[in-house]
């Protein structure tokens, strides 16, 4: 039952990682942002497979165990693209719950093409954290200087969608390979797809206008999802995907309680019923 701490784990350092994110963002082109951590998360990533001794096991990783760490990684690269862009026009404490609203699609997409279990305690949890993350989102005020804010719902639901399918990607090509070795893996593929779309869309211009605060935060933030990747993955290797993954939702008290000591947003009363709703929607899904 170890993998149940390591989700645990993947929740806490999640949570940190959108207000350290947020803040580091700040005024820097999200796709840059997005290409600049991930070069952090890589070299941690790699770090820790010749600390576990896991890089031996390269030669003997199939190529079906390939496509599918090649098909999370591209999942996970467009769920960033997206993630960080909302959390640039958004709130944290909005853009976060719908994120993980992407635990609804996980959990039928795991009964649909993994087999696995769908009981009447987690129906009720998926119709807990639909219901709650709807309640949860509130329009973030246009600044009449920033009349593409507005984008950020559309932005935070592609997130989920295609967190949805890194998680089922993720489960499928985590099976046969070390964890560790198998994050590291797809981060490359990560890594590529960000600064490719750094250079399509001309951002590598900006790179001079990361001063000292952003990169401090950035590269924490990095640091930290290499912490919540390396717990997540090796949670899902031993555990169900239909268990980790809400686990890995909780998050949303830490982000939410980050956000508000840190960047002091605040919720509304609506909003808060919204988050009671996806607690217990969660908490029912781990019956």
């Amino acid at each position: 039952m170890f993998w149940l701490l390591f989700a645990v784990g993947s929740a806490f350092f999640a949570g940190i990682t959108a207000v350290l994110a947020k803040i580091g963002i700040g005024n820097i082109n999200s796709i840059l942002a997005t290409a600049v951590r991930t070069i952090v998360v890589l070299v941690f990533s790699w770090l820790m497979v010749f600390v576990v001794g896991s890089q031996n096991a390269i030669g003997q990783v199939s190529w079906t165990t390939l496509l599918f760490l090649i098909l999370s990684g591209l999942s996970t690269g467009a769920s960033w693209l997206c993630y960080f862009k909302a959390l640039q026009l958004g709130d944290v404490n909005k853009v976060v719950p719908i994120d993980k609203s992407s635990t609804v699609l996980t959990i039928l997409l795991a009964f649909l093409f993994l087999g696995e279990p769908l009981s009447i305690p987690q129906v009720l949890g998926v119709l807990g954290i639909g219901i709650g993350t709807l309640l949860m989102i509130t329009k973030k005020e246009v600044d009449s200087e920033n009349p593409q804010g507005k984008g950020w719902l559309l932005f935070a639901f592609l997130s989920a969608i295609f967190a949805s399918l890194t998680s089922i990607f993720g489960k499928i090509g985590v099976e046969n390979v070390e964890s560790n070795l198998g994050t590291a893996i797809r981060t490359i593929v990560v890594l590529v797809m960000a600064w490719f779309m750094v250079f399509v869309t001309g951002a590598q211009k900006d790179l001079k206008k990361i001063d000292r605060k952003s990169g401090i935060f950035l590269f924490l933030s990095g640091i930290t999802t290499g912490l919540s990747w390396l717990c997540y993955y090796r949670a899902l290797q031993d555990g169900l995907a239909s268990v980790v993954v809400p686990i890995d939702k909780l998050s949303i008290l830490v982000t939410i309680l980050f956000s508000s000591l840190v960047l002091k947003e605040r919720l509304t009363r609506k909003a808060v019923v919204g988050l009671m709703l996806i607690l217990a929607g969660t908490g029912a899904m781990l019956l």
